[in-house]
């Protein structure tokens, strides 16, 4: 993608790590995935890419061990870790990097997983056996390679007649012994020519007559009465998948055609294995999306496989989009899209840190794209988003439901100018975070789409959404008076929606630079003690945004230039769960930016008679200003975390019946919370006093 981006947003909080998009795992390279079903959950047993060590061929094929990842949902993948690696297997060369397609099967209670590699004797390929309880391992290698074998790319079918096949190389198989480690005694041998040289083989070739060029990796299962052989081979100049059928494990095979075509950018290989999961048929390969420059790279991904009446394949397309039902709730990489117009893009972030993912860009209004099956059940009504673009100017765009022109879940504006006071940079120095209130939430699975709306391009990474956590309860104008807790802290506050208020840095938030900017005027009424604000009453409120679009005033020399932006802003009547007053997640909660902000909160303190010789105590994750009946009393400056009494006032004296408490606190890229009580002159909470909103 062209590098025109002016600016970027991130609408996000924490991702997850489930991945229902192609290629499924994204931390490391998975090539040859052979995937199984043992115990109602499926397990892949991919080789391991990795990059080549100094000394070894760089532009080849490089894998020294094994990982298994299991899953319930082929959405969420575990990494079970290393299973198996060349430096511990008695009879493979160390150095040889070759550890390549293996298998998985279950016999009697045991898990064998095969594997080939090149001997400590320098003799091509063998293929070795290791042995578990348990399909995660320990696996515990065989001191010797199965004799008889002298190839790659083992694959073992347990067929109906009772006995177990192995197929390897180019098609070849022959019988195991119910041991799972030796090939049966009545294997046949063949004489095989290999260009002047003339030697025997063990094993059938059941790929013999089919189209077979550089043919490798087979890989058999039986359906419906019939046994299918599929394998790689290169119909051009790229490996295709293709399959034969047969009523004999061992042959004669019929050839019927391909599962997959050639990779669209060329990628040289592409293994793969096939299983029914659920009543579903699943097709397991690999491309190299995370390293599209080194097809000696490559990445696992999953497509859905359907059979024709007659027992033959439906050839299967490469999709973004793979396979699996996201939760809404999860991260969702939205950019692996199932449909898209005509000239939507993909492509790297990074194409360094190629697991970084992926972005798609809509270059222009009325661009879409279409990601299936995400489902919202358990998403409250008053969940938020979350999303991850960015534009190249001034634009927007929204999620809808089903179509281009269904209904809106949200919509997302990227006006950088009038906006940046919202914005803050992610660590990679480019996204930008926010939330986004929805406008509807859809029910059940349903489809997400897309659209871009404005006049810039939108490029979009991924999407979440995100019930809301009752951090605050809604006080009523109707409701009692309340009291302080147990340990005198005050929960009943009047917040306002956070003020846009750009800080470059909290190194700037001096006791200086509070006293000059905090008792400003940034709404009518701030210091109105008379007429407090009602629940839900809108205010318009000055911010200040960073003038001409985002930048790190942190890595840029200069001082930064900023611009006032005009905001309709709404107070919100709350009561804390927690004597920990949390206002990031309050400006979460109603779809406002939590970063570079400035909140504003006030209370009343209703005291039966007057109490002298008080003093208030406060902790707040943020520069703060504190307010007692229109007098400044306490000033937390600088970058600081949430500590109970961090700071305490001198002597105070709260008057007999009303007392306005209030608040201003700074919040630039932190999770921005507070607390607040009186204390008496032995730091004992003070608590004989109603906390209301209201005037009496």
């Amino acid at each position: 993608m062209r590098k025109t981006i002016l600016s970027t947003i991130v609408l996000c909080l924490a991702a997850s790590a489930a991945q229902a998009q192609n290629p499924i795992i994204r931390d490391q390279f998975t090539a040859d995935p052979t995937a199984r079903v043992f115990n109602n959950k499926v397990y892949l047993y991919p080789s391991h890419d990795i990059v080549p060590p100094a000394g070894q061929r760089q532009d080849w094929f490089c894998m020294e061990d094994y990982h298994v990842f299991s899953s319930e949902n082929l959405t969420d993948w575990t990494d079970h870790g290393v299973i198996v690696t060349q430096n511990k297997v008695p009879w493979v060369r160390p150095d040889s990097y070759s550890m390549w397609a293996p298998d998985c099967v279950e016999r009697n209670g045991k898990y064998y997983f095969y594997f080939p590699s090149a001997p400590k004797d320098g003799r091509g390929f063998g293929v070795g056996v290791a042995v578990a309880d348990s399909p995660v391992g320990p696996f515990i290698p065989e001191p010797e390679p199965i004799k008889g074998i002298n190839g790659i790319d083992p694959c073992v079918l347990q067929a109906s007649d009772g006995n177990a096949y192995i197929f390897w190389g180019a098609g070849r198989c022959a019988k195991l012994k119910p041991n799972m480690k030796e090939l049966a005694d009545d294997t046949p041998k063949e004489k095989v020519k290999w260009g002047d040289r003339e030697f025997e083989m063990l094993g059938v070739n059941c790929l013999k007559g089919l189209p077979s060029r550089q043919a490798e990796g087979p890989f058999a299962f039986e359906y419906n009465g019939n046994y299918y052989l599929t394998y790689p081979y290169v119909r051009e100049k790229t490996e295709v998948l293709a399959y034969a059928m047969s009523k004999n494990p061992m042959g004669p095979y019929e050839y019927k055609g391909l599962i997959m075509a050639e990779q669209p950018n060329g990628c040289w290989t592409n293994h793969h294995s096939i299983i029914n999961y659920k009543g579903q048929w699943y097709l397991f390969y690999h491309h190299n999306y995370l390293s599209p420059r080194d097809d000696k790279r490559r990445s696992a991904c999953i497509e859905k496989l359907y059979f024709n009446a007659d027992g033959t394949i439906q050839e299967v397309k490469q999709t973004l989009r793979g396979v699996g039902v996201n939760k809404a709730t999860e991260k969702i990489e939205i950019d692996r899209y199932s449909t898209a117009a005509n000239d939507v893009t993909t492509a790297l972030i990074d194409t360094v840190n190629t697991f970084r993912g992926f972005q798609a860009t809509l270059p222009q209004k009325g661009s879409w794209l279409r990601y299936a099956n995400v489902d919202f059940t358990g998403v409250t009504s008053t969940a938020y988003l979350i999303v991850n673009a960015m534009a190249a100017g001034n634009s927007e765009f929204c999620i809808r439901e089903k179509t281009a022109t269904g209904k809106i879940i949200a919509r997302i504006p990227m006006n950088v100018v009038s906006q940046m006071g919202q914005w803050r940079r992610d660590q990679s120095g480019q996204w930008l975070t926010q939330t986004v209130a929805l406008e509807y939430v859809p029910k059940g699975v349903t489809d997400l789409v897309v659209t871009c709306e404005g006049d810039a391009a939108v490029s979009i990474n991924w999407v979440q959404f995100k019930n809301r956590i009752n951090y605050f309860q809604p006080v009523a104008a109707s409701a009692p008076a309340t009291q302080p807790d147990a340990n005198g802290f005050i929960r009943r506050w009047l917040l306002l929606e956070p003020i846009d208020y750009n800080v470059r840095s909290n190194t700037i938030l001096t006791d200086t630079y509070l006293n000059e900017n905090l008792a400003k005027q940034y709404f009518k009424g701030q210091f109105d003690d008379k007429r407090l604000p009602r629940d839900g009453e809108k205010v318009t409120a000055t911010g200040i945004a960073l003038a001409g679009g985002p930048r790190d005033t942190r890595m840029q020399a200069g001082p930064a230039q900023t611009k006032e932006v005009k905001q309709t802003l709404r107070w919100h009547a709350l009561e804390s769960e927690s004597y920990n007053v949390k206002v990031f997640r309050f400006a979460e909660a109603y779809g406002c930016q939590p970063y570079n902000s400035l909140f504003w909160g006030v209370t009343v303190i209703n005291c039966p008679e007057e109490m002298e010789g008080v003093r208030l105590a406060i902790g707040s994750n943020g520069a703060s200003m504190w307010w007692l009946n229109g007098d400044r009393v306490l000033t937390l400056d600088g970058d600081r975390r949430m500590v109970e009494d961090d700071c305490v006032s001198q002597r105070l004296t709260l008057k007999k019946g009303r007392n306005i408490l209030r608040f201003a606190l700074v919040n630039g890229p932190g999770l921005s919370d507070l607390c607040a009580r009186f204390i008496d002159e032995q730091g004992k909470p003070v608590t004989g006093y109603e906390v209301t909103l209201f005037s009496k």
